[in-house]
């Protein structure tokens, strides 16, 4: 035979009982079956079990207990009516057993009713010893059945009363139980809102360092700027990654870019370059546009306005032989030169700026991956 428990094989059948007896991986009922746990485990975990369940037992202990006490409280009013009722049968029975005596012994009506008249006065008459023994002994019997019922009512109440102690200490159980439970309850309330006030703390932490990436993002940018920035009407603008740059215009992901501001003098005009490496208006897709730009600054209100210096852009030859050069002075009469109300006006300039023919092709203006844009700002009359 297979053990269920451990799974052992070819155990003879004689032996297999002694074997489940002593296997420890063999499922057993919970010795609290009898009151209603209905769970089956392995033997070496009976305890674990126990300790785990000490709660449900307990309650189902409870339950079974105060079921036999109503049961018995029901029962005991039966039992002592049941033995009233034999008594009185058996009272009833020794008055008749000692007429028909009586009438016998007598021998005539005028006997019958001396016999009666002699029952009713003294309760029994003289019998033979055979009739006397017989009455004799049922009574004995019923006495032992009587003494019977009432030694199992005593001990009814006396299981009663070892029931209600029990009972008695559960409740108390029950009582430190359901007290440690509140206890539990509360801490995991007050733990829970500990928690929630944590949760809100993170949440305020990492929208205010969201906050601060945002200005650190921006406080890098204006650096950057800062730092590419010139103040004598002079930039030069280095564009890296061109093949990368190019191929974003020509898809239509990027197709313009804007240089850093650069300034005539600290406090002069702020402008800045925007390119379009694929071409824009009636040089897209065929030449480099390259536009200016002027940009409101902080001391517009002290300028000159319409903004009227030339400006010569640049595309450099880094071999220093033969740059792109192209120039124009500003129409004062154009919304591109007047004072500006946003951050920047309409670029103007060259959209047929540099064939890009010639960018295709072998070429001393791309090395590295890289171009120079280089713009001049005529500072006359500033």
């Amino acid at each position: 035979m297979i053990c269920e428990g451990c799974a052992k094989k070819k155990i003879p059948r004689e032996k297999y009982v002694d074997h489940i007896k002593f296997c420890s991986k063999f499922k057993t009922p919970c010795r609290f079956h009898v009151v209603g746990c209905s769970t089956s485990v392995e033997k070496e975990k009976i305890h674990d079990h126990e300790r785990q369940c000490s709660y449900e037992h307990l309650n189902l202990l409870l339950h079974f207990i105060m079921g036999i006490k109503v049961s018995l409280e029901s029962l005991q009013p039966q039992i002592l009516e049941v033995a009233s009722q034999k008594l009185q049968v058996l009272h009833q029975s020794l008055r008749e057993l000692e007429l028909k005596m009586s009438q016998l012994s007598g021998g005539g009506p005028a006997s019958v009713q001396g016999a009666c008249a002699l029952t009713l006065a003294t309760s029994f008459t003289p019998l033979p010893s055979a009739v006397g023994a017989a009455l004799e002994l049922q009574l004995q019997s019923e006495k032992t059945k009587v003494a019977e019922l009432s030694r199992r009512c005593q001990e009814i109440e006396l299981k009663v009363n070892t029931f209600e102690n029990i009972v008695c200490v559960l409740n108390r159980e029950m009582e430190r139980s359901c007290t440690t439970m509140e206890a539990y309850n509360r801490q995991h309330r007050l733990d829970q809102d500990k928690i929630e006030l944590l949760n809100n703390k993170v949440r305020q932490l990492e929208r205010t360092v969201s906050l601060r990436d945002l200005s650190i993002m921006e406080m890098e940018g204006k650096m950057r700027e800062m730092s590419a920035a010139t103040y004598d009407g002079v930039f030069i603008w280095k564009i890296s990654d061109f093949t990368k740059k190019r191929q974003d215009a020509v898809a239509g992901r990027a197709p313009a870019m804007f240089s850093p501001a650069f300034y005539t003098s600290k406090y002069g005009y702020k402008m800045c370059l925007r390119i379009y490496l694929n071409g824009d208006g009636t040089g897209r897709g065929t030449h480099l546009s390259l536009f200016f730009v002027v940009m409101r600054g902080h001391s517009d209100a002290l300028l000159k306005w319409p903004f009227n210096q030339k400006v010569t852009l640049m595309l450099l030859d880094q071999n220093n032989r033969e740059h792109i050069i192209d120039a124009f002075r500003p129409d004062i009469s154009s919304s591109s030169f007047q004072r500006p109300v946003s951050d920047m006006n309409i670029a103007s300039g060259c959209p047929l700026f540099c064939p890009l023919s010639k960018l295709d092709s072998k070429n001393s203006y791309i090395r590295d991956d890289t171009i120079f844009i280089k713009a001049i700002v005529d500072l006359t009359g500033l």
